[in-house]
Parts: structure tokens; sequence; C-alpha cells
């Protein structure tokens, strides 16, 4: 997935749940999760995205 549409598809849906959510990069993908769900590595996280900020 491109940068760009990972972005949009994030923004989207921390809109949409209205919650926090993470874009992060997985190798050459990226991928959108709830930022209450992410464990993973911080250096890996491109962008928060929070609802309430927006």
């Amino acid at each position: 997935m491109l940068l760009s549409l990972a972005q949009d598809h994030a923004f989207e849906l921390a809109r949409s749940l209205m919650t926090c959510v993470i874009l992060f990069e997985t190798g050459c993908a990226y991928g959108v999760m709830p930022a209450r769900d992410y464990d993973g590595d911080a250096s890996r996280i491109v962008c928060e995205y929070d609802p309430f900020e927006l």
C-alpha cells in the first residue's frame, strides 16, 4: 500500500471510529490499527491520528 493511500485510510478510520489510530511501517508496506492495540516497535510508527484533535 502506498503511504498516501495508507494515510487517507488512517484518517478516515480515526474519524469513523472516533478513536486514535496508528499508521505504522512493516518493511515495505504500511498498516493501520487502533492505537490501544499496537504493541510493536515505537520506531515503526509513522503517524498517530487522533480524531479529537483533527
